[in-house]
């Protein structure tokens, strides 16, 4: 008996292996499982078909294996794109295996990734020896996944609503109010204003991000980036005119790396509405719909407040901008009415203060003022934090 398989009982007393085989074959599928079987005394999930999307393969697969072994046969140029893609999210060590023994394709399967090459028929010592191999490669304490960043999407029911600045604004706050990691986003294309409103120049934009999907991952995305803060990263909008349609997939892919990279993701994506279909959509985010009190901007979020009254959307919070009670023609019965629901914040109107922010590139949130204090509640209660009561100012003779 080899020492790899003398040994496998004491590598397997630390711990049993989590085992995943990706065949849509079923007699090489079962044939894998067996031979595992004989040298493993763990469970070993079986899946019938090659995962349909590579840019989610924790919701796909899980994230829970310690060893995937992956048929080259059925599909070799999809399967080596899928353990390229598992090793690249470190899901898991991969092995892969086939009945064919092509030096050319075990070079490409390596380059991938793949730690393990096995043929058909498998033979016990072979296998046993590469599970030897994937226990001792395995942490004594298995490291969690990081969960993805919680996601904040600002859009606007009719251009001109302030988004960018209640973007801008709410992402410092929450980046201070926090302080994590938080990354803001400008998708308002083809213009966006983010970096100008944060006095921000940037050599990269969102559309290199864009337009590079296929081979963004943490390390190139982070050389896009500019940062205003410690805590605060900024994917900025082009300098130039931008092209205004993006593929679902390149926002998918960008909210993905984004949210595992980061602990707060807020976008600014203006009034485009026609990115509903993307993950920034995803029913584990919260959209801030920003609408102002007249009849066309009620109307159109009226509209929006039904798409997104579906099951399996985001969660959806109503912010009434530049709200004057004094001088709106609507009472809150009346807006609520409109708007099939209640309203969560209403900003006060503050000309001189987002003026002076736009003048001088300083968010009016590092200031005192109405407008900043609601502003700041929301970032507070986006991060789990309690309502901070603002110190109201006493009267007295003295100075």
């Amino acid at each position: 008996m080899s020492t790899a398989i003398q040994n496998l009982d004491t590598f397997v007393s630390a711990g049993i292996l989590s085992i995943a085989v990706i065949s849509p074959d079923e007699g090489r599928r079962d044939a894998a499982t067996r031979s595992l079987g004989e040298c493993h005394g763990g469970h070993i999930q079986e899946f019938t078909s090659y995962p349909a999307d590579l840019s989610d393969l924790a919701r796909e697969i899980g994230n829970n294996y310690d060893v995937i072994l992956v048929d080259l046969d059925s599909d070799p140029e999809y399967a080596l794109d899928l353990v390229e893609a598992i090793c690249a999210e470190g899901l898991a060590t991969v092995m892969v295996y086939s009945e064919h023994t092509d030096a050319e394709m075990l070079i490409r399967c390596m380059r991938a990734g793949a730690r393990e090459f096995l043929t058909l028929p498998f033979t016990y010592g072979a296998v046993c020896a590469a599970v030897v191999r994937a226990t001792a490669r395995r942490p004594e304490v298995r490291i969690a996944k990081k969960t993805d960043g919680k996601l904040f999407v600002f859009i606007g029911a009719k251009g001109g609503a302030g988004v960018t600045t209640l973007a801008c604004n709410f992402a410092v706050s929450l980046a201070t109010e926090s302080g994590k990691s938080t990354l803001l986003i400008d998708l308002n294309l083809p213009l966006g204003d983010v970096a100008i409103n944060l006095g921000l120049k940037s050599q990269y934009s969102i559309v290199n991000a864009l337009q590079n999907s296929d081979r963004l991952d943490a390390s190139f995305f982070s050389t896009l980036l500019v940062h205003y803060s410690p805590e605060l990263s900024v994917l900025a909008a082009p300098s130039v005119l931008a092209p205004t349609h993006v593929s679902d997939g390149a926002i998918d892919r960008l909210v993905k790396v984004a949210r595992q990279e980061f602990n707060y993701v807020v976008v600014d994506a203006g009034s485009k509405l026609d990115i509903q279909s993307t993950a920034l959509f995803d029913k584990s985010a919260t959209v801030y719909l920003v609408t102002q009190v007249g009849i066309p901007e009620l109307r159109n979020s009226n509209r929006l407040i039904s798409q997104f009254s579906v099951e399996g959307s985001p969660t959806l919070s109503i912010v009434v901008n530049r709200y004057e009670p004094r001088t709106l023609g609507f009472d809150e019965e009346s807006i609520a009415k409109a708007l099939t629901r209640p309203v969560q914040w209403k900003v006060p109107n503050d000309y001189s203060a987002v003026r002076q922010m736009q003048n001088t590139a300083t968010p009016f949130v590092l200031e005192k003022s109405p407008i900043s204090s609601m502003v700041r509640q929301m970032a507070r209660s986006a991060c789990g934090l309690s309502e901070v009561a603002e110190k109201k100012n006493k009267f007295s003779f003295f100075s």
